[in-house]
C-alpha cells in the first residue's frame, strides 16, 4: 500500500511544503536542476530512476510552478522557476547537513562564490566578501569525498568544476527519441 502526499490534517506550512517536495526522488531532481540537468534522459540515468516516476515528479513540480518546460526541438527541456530556484537555500542547507553529519570521508561537494573564488560557509555565506550568494554566482563541484561510484556521462560531468544551473551536456550522448516520453 502506497503511502499517501497529502497532509489534510495538518495546519502548517511545513506540511503544505512537504505535499510539494516530499516524495521521494523530488528533491534530488531538484538538486540535479540546480546542477545543470534539465534533459528527461539525463535525469533518468543520473538518478537511476524508472521513467513512470520521473514523468510522475516532473509533471507533480511543472504544475506545482517550481519547474517549467522550455522547447528543445520537438522535446523540452525542464528548467526552475523563481519559485523553484528560491529553494536554493533549503537545498544548500540540507547538504551542508549531510556533509557535517553522513560525509566521514569529507564534502562531497564544494560550493564556491565565483567572483571571490572562495568555499561557501555551512551557512551559504561567502567568507571573503561576507554575501550570501544567489545560485547564479556559485560554482560547484566533487569533493574529496566523492567515492566515484556513477560512471555515467552525468555524473562525470558533474565531477568537475561547473556554475550551478550551467546547462549540462552539449558533449553528452542523448537517448534515441524512442527512450525519451513524448512531449
Amino acid at each position: 500500500m502506497a503511502l499517501g502526499t497529502e497532509y489534510a490534517q495538518q495546519d502548517c506550512s511545513l506540511a503544505r511544503t512537504l505535499e510539494v517536495v516530499g516524495e521521494r526522488w523530488t528533491l534530488l531532481i531538484l538538486r540535479d536542476c540546480f546542477l545543470g540537468v534539465r534533459r528527461f534522459a539525463d535525469f533518468e540515468t543520473h538518478l537511476d530512476i524508472s521513467k513512470a516516476v520521473l514523468t510522475q515528479r516532473l509533471g507533480a513540480l511543472v504544475d506545482a510552478g517550481l519547474l517549467a518546460t522550455v522547447p528543445r526541438g520537438a522535446r523540452h527541456d525542464y528548467v526552475l522557476t523563481d519559485r523553484g530556484r528560491s529553494l536554493w537555500p533549503v537545498l544548500f542547507t540540507m547538504t551542508q547537513w549531510g556533509e557535517e553529519h553522513l560525509a566521514p570521508a569529507g564534502r562531497r561537494r564544494v560550493f564556491e562564490h565565483r567572483p571571490c573564488a572562495a568555499a561557501l560557509e555551512p551557512s551559504g555565506r561567502c567568507p571573503a566578501c561576507g554575501r550570501v550568494p544567489a545560485p547564479e554566482e556559485i560554482d560547484s563541484y566533487a569533493g574529496p569525498g566523492v567515492r566515484g561510484l556513477r560512471h555515467d556521462a552525468v555524473s562525470l560531468e558533474l565531477r568537475g568544476r561547473r556554475p550551478l544551473l550551467a546547462p549540462i551536456g552539449s558533449l553528452l550522448p542523448h537517448l534515441d527519441s524512442n527512450q525519451e516520453p513524448a512531449d
